[in-house]
Parts: C-alpha cells; sequence; structure tokens
C-alpha cells in the first residue's frame, strides 16, 4: 500500500503584504510635510488676495458715498440759489426805493420853483407821470393857462395842477394864448361838394371855402370806405395853409360833427384828442402820408 503524504495547505486567509519600516516612517512625514505647505501657501497668500479685493472695491465705495452725498449736495445748491435770488430782490427793492425817494424830493424842489406860465393849444390828458404805465388822471381844456416846472421825458411836458406834479404830451403850450379860427361866412369861390354826402361834409365844407377860398379842390365820394359812405372829405392843401385849416377844423371839431382829422402824417382823434397829434407810420408817398391834403371824417 502505497504511503500517503499530506502536502501542507497554504492557508486560505487573505494575504497582508508586508510594508517596510522605512516606508511607514516616511508616509506621515510626507503628508505632514504637504500639509504644511498648503497652510503655509495660504496663510502666506491670504493677505495679497485681501489688498487686491480692496483696491477692487475701493471705485464701487467711492461711488456708493458720492451717491450718498449727492442729494445734499444739489440741497445745498438749490439753498445757495434761492438766497441769492432773495438777496437780489431785496437790493432791486432797495434800488427802487432810493429812486421813488429821490425822484419825490426832484419832483418836490421843480413845483416849488415853477414860475412860468403857458396856454394849452389843444385839449390835452393830464398823466400822474413821464413814463408809458403813468394813469390818466384828468383833461386840460385847450386855450387854458398853466403853470409849467419845465422838466420834460420821454416825450411829456410837467405842469403844476392843484399842487400836484402832473404831465402832458409835449409841444402843446404856448406862451401866447391861441386863436381860434371862428367857422362861418360865405363860399364865395364857387365849389360845392355832392349832395349825397353826410350834413356834417357839408358843415367842413362851407367852412373851409369860406375862411379858405384858395381851396377849389374837395374830394369826396369814391368806392372805399368812409368816403363811399359820404363821410369823409380831402381837402387838397399843402404846407402851413393845411396846419391852419387842420387846427381850425380840431378846434371847431363839436360843431362839424368832427370824428377825427388826418395831415403831414399826424392824426388827432376826438377818442384820444388828449394825446393831440399823434404820428403815424409811413404809408410810401405823398398822398399816402397826407402831405398835400387835410383829411377829414365825420360821424
Amino acid at each position: 500500500m502505497a504511503q500517503h503524504r499530506h502536502k501542507r495547505e497554504t492557508n486560505a486567509r487573505a494575504f497582508t503584504r508586508l510594508v517596510p519600516r522605512a516606508a511607514l516612517v516616511a508616509a506621515p512625514v510626507a503628508v505632514l510635510a504637504t500639509v504644511s505647505a498648503v497652510t503655509l501657501g495660504v496663510v502666506q497668500g491670504q493677505p495679497v488676495s485681501s489688498d487686491t479685493s480692496l483696491r477692487a472695491e475701493a471705485p464701487r465705495v467711492e461711488a456708493a458715498i458720492t451717491k450718498r452725498d449727492a442729494p445734499v449736495s444739489r440741497n445745498q445748491s438749490r439753498r445757495a440759489a434761492a438766497e441769492a435770488k432773495v438777496e437780489k430782490a431785496e437790493k432791486a427793492a432797495a434800488a427802487a426805493r432810493a429812486a421813488a425817494a429821490q425822484e419825490r424830493k426832484a419832483t418836490q424842489r421843480a413845483i416849488a420853483g415853477a414860475k412860468t406860465k403857458l396856454w394849452t393849444t389843444v385839449a390835452l390828458n393830464l398823466w400822474s407821470a413821464a413814463g408809458d404805465d403813468a394813469e390818466k388822471v384828468g383833461l386840460l381844456d385847450a386855450g387854458k393857462k398853466v403853470l409849467v416846472t419845465g422838466r420834460k421825458a420821454e416825450g411829456r411836458e410837467e405842469l403844476v395842477v392843484q399842487g400836484k406834479s402832473r404831465w402832458v404830451t409835449a409841444g402843446y403850450l404856448d406862451a401866447e394864448k391861441p386863436t381860434v379860427a371862428a367857422i362861418g361866412g360865405e363860399c364865395t369861390n364857387g365849389t360845392s361838394v355832392p349832395s349825397g354826402v353826410s350834413a356834417s361834409i357839408k358843415k367842413v365844407h362851407q367852412a373851409v371855402c369860406a375862411a379858405f377860398p384858395q381851396v377849389t379842390t374837395y374830394g369826396t365820394f369814391r368806392s372805399d370806405g368812409e368816403h363811399g359812405q359820404g363821410r369823409a372829405v380831402d381837402i387838397m392843401i399843402s404846407g402851413e395853409a393845411g396846419w391852419e385849416i387842420a387846427e381850425m377844423l380840431r378846434a371847431n371839431h363839436a360843431a362839424l360833427g368832427i370824428e377825427y382829422l388826418i395831415y403831414a402824417q399826424k392824426i388827432w382823434s376826438v377818442e384820444r384828442s388828449g394825446e393831440g397829434w399823434r404820428g403815424m407810420s409811413d404809408r410810401g408817398s405823398v398822398t399816402a402820408n397826407h402831405y398835400d391834403h387835410v383829411h377829414v371824417t365825420v360821424y
């Protein structure tokens, strides 16, 4: 019988490999070195990262501060502008008060020193001052003797009326009492006006013909406006004689029913009689500007 030899069996459990002792010692050292290096890098790198962030954040911080301060600056600017405006208004008011006080003194001196008396040649509106913003305070009849101060401003002259300063349109005061040409008499030069014209136009013709027989042409009817209605007449005359006729008609406007007169680029009207003869704009020709005739319109 053959002998049976038993073979030693290999251990079936998992084989654990033996690690050299040197490796076991080196591993913890490597780990420690790695950790230390990482830690050192973090510690050394952190200040650099923080400084860069601060520089990056600076503009945004400054912008936020500026934005926060902007309303305050605008409010201060508005307040300063308002204060400057008030100060300017106060200075202007003070200057106006000073000027008014000075004018009052000058007026008082002018009234106290007034000695000269002149005659009004036409009816004149009385104004509270010389400027355009003056108030109309009365009417002065033609042929009145008035006390004048000698002061003139803005196309007006100063009078003394019941102890007060009053102003009238310049150019209508005279040292001699004006004479008013009477109307009436006979028309002897053979001129006439059409029968269809206004009764007042017939009166105007009669008055002018009697006083100024040298006038031989009277223009009445034509197709337009007041002439077409028989309410207007053109008295063909020029030069100084034209002014004599115009003034005679103005002086007798109520008796003749006259509404307004035009001569030598000037107009006089009942409605604005206190302003005297007023200038008119240039219409381009001698006839259009009424240098060769006196125009009369009646009511």
